[in-house]
Order: C-alpha cells, then sequence, then structure tokens
C-alpha cells in the first residue's frame, strides 16, 4: 500500500486481515514510531474497555455532546504529513467518548456491524476449548505457549516474561511441515506477548521462535525456543 503507516491504528484494533498483518509486522520491526503508535493506541483501547463499565454521572453526557460541537476539527492531510495519526485518532476520540458517555450502551469496535461483532482470528484460536497447548521454558525462565486449533487452523504464540530483543534483532516464528521444513510464520510485534502465527498450522509437526535481524530471515538462526507438536 502507498502509506503502509496508516495501517498502526487498524492493526493496534486487530481489523487488518493476514496480508496486512503480514505486511505490517515486518515493517513494525524496523519503524520505531509505529511502534510507539501501536502502543498507544492499545493503551488508549484499554483504558476504553475500563471505562465501558463506570457509570457516568447524569450531567456527563450533555456536557460531552454540547462540547463536541466546538471542537475544532484537525487540519487537513498534507502530503508527506504523518496520516496514520490523523487518521485513526478522531476514531479513538468518539469511541472513548461513547464509552463514558454510555449512548446506546456500548463501546465503538472497528469490527462491529449492525448485526454481529466479528471475533479476531486471534481470539477464535484462544477461546476453541478444543484447542491444543504447548508450553516450554525459555533461556530466561519465562514460558512460552503454542496454542493450535484445528478448527481454525491456525496457532497463537501466548509469551509469559519473555525479554525484548536486542537492538537490531526481531521475534521470528516459524512452524515445521512434515518433511521437517522450517516455514516463516512472521514477525512477533515488538513490546507484544502474543502473536497469530502466519499460515496454516493444521498440517504443521512443530513451531519455534528464534532471533532474527530486523526485517526477519528466510530459516531460522538463532533458535530461542522449539516446539513438538507430536511429542505431546
Amino acid at each position: 500500500m502507498s502509506d503502509i503507516h496508516a495501517l498502526s491504528g487498524a492493526y493496534a484494533v486487530d481489523a487488518v486481515d493476514d496480508v496486512e498483518r503480514a505486511s505490517f509486522e515486518r515493517h513494525l520491526a524496523s519503524c520505531p514510531t509505529c511502534r510507539a503508535e501501536v502502543a498507544s493506541l492499545r493503551e488508549a483501547s484499554a483504558l476504553l474497555a475500563d471505562a465501558a463499565t463506570t457509570t457516568p454521572p447524569p450531567a456527563l453526557r450533555d456536557a460531552v455532546l454540547s462540547d463536541i460541537t466546538r471542537v475544532r476539527p484537525l487540519p487537513p492531510v498534507t502530503v508527506g504529513g504523518p496520516v496514520h495519526r490523523r487518521k485513526w485518532f478522531p476514531a479513538l476520540v468518539a469511541a472513548v467518548v461513547l464509552a463514558l458517555v454510555g449512548i446506546g450502551g456500548a463501546v465503538w469496535q472497528p469490527w462491529r456491524d449492525d448485526t454481529s461483532v466479528q471475533v479476531s482470528v486471534t481470539d477464535q484460536v484462544l477461546q476453541d476449548p478444543a484447542a491444543e497447548r504447548y508450553t516450554e521454558e525459555l533461556p530466561n525462565g519465562g514460558t512460552a505457549t503454542i496454542v493450535r486449533s484445528a478448527e481454525v487452523d491456525r496457532a497463537v504464540l501466548v509469551a509469559e516474561d519473555m525479554p525484548a530483543p536486542p537492538d537490531g534483532k526481531v521475534y521470528q516464528l516459524w512452524l515445521q511441515s512434515p518433511s521437517q521444513d522450517m516455514i516463516s510464520a512472521g514477525l512477533m510485534p515488538a513490546g507484544a506477548d502474543t502473536a497469530l502465527l502466519e499460515g496454516d498450522a493444521d498440517d504443521a509437526v512443530g513451531a519455534g521462535v528464534s532471533l532474527e535481524p530486523a526485517g526477519g530471515s528466510d530459516q531460522p538462526t538463532e533458535v530461542v525456543v522449539l516446539f513438538d507438536f507430536e511429542a505431546a
């Protein structure tokens, strides 16, 4: 796409397709600006969820609806300008307003249509009661778990106490084919502890995580942890 930075908002709320996710995660590994953007948007989303459970005072709704008509709109996006921030921040501000005011009793969600809420692929995997789980200990004493769903044909990595990669390095995810080939399953977003592996995990016999140069490698070079699906 012409400006991959514009995906930061959609990526932060898991509203991208698999192709966009893979492309943006490769970009994210080498773009500190987008990493900071995603982190701030995820923090805002978390605060939004917390606010949705709070009953606002009666006067808040009228005050917000009155003030919102006087908010100065952002200036138009100029060529070469930071389009990604201007594109998504107004939507997130609107989301927080809806959460605080309680209009309609629901929180705005970018993946929601008029009839149903679409659950992300990651959530589908993690919520599958029949999903298989494989846990291995990390060198620093933390743990990494692969959750694999036959229903969804995908796998998710859930890490606990995984250290940040060294400067210039990224965590790369892998699926092991029946022929023992290691196939790249994408890069783990900086600062994330959960990542959806790219590709069909149903036929995989294992998975892995390695440390690679920014942008990833064709094959794992510095293996951090391996998972053997057939040993369980």
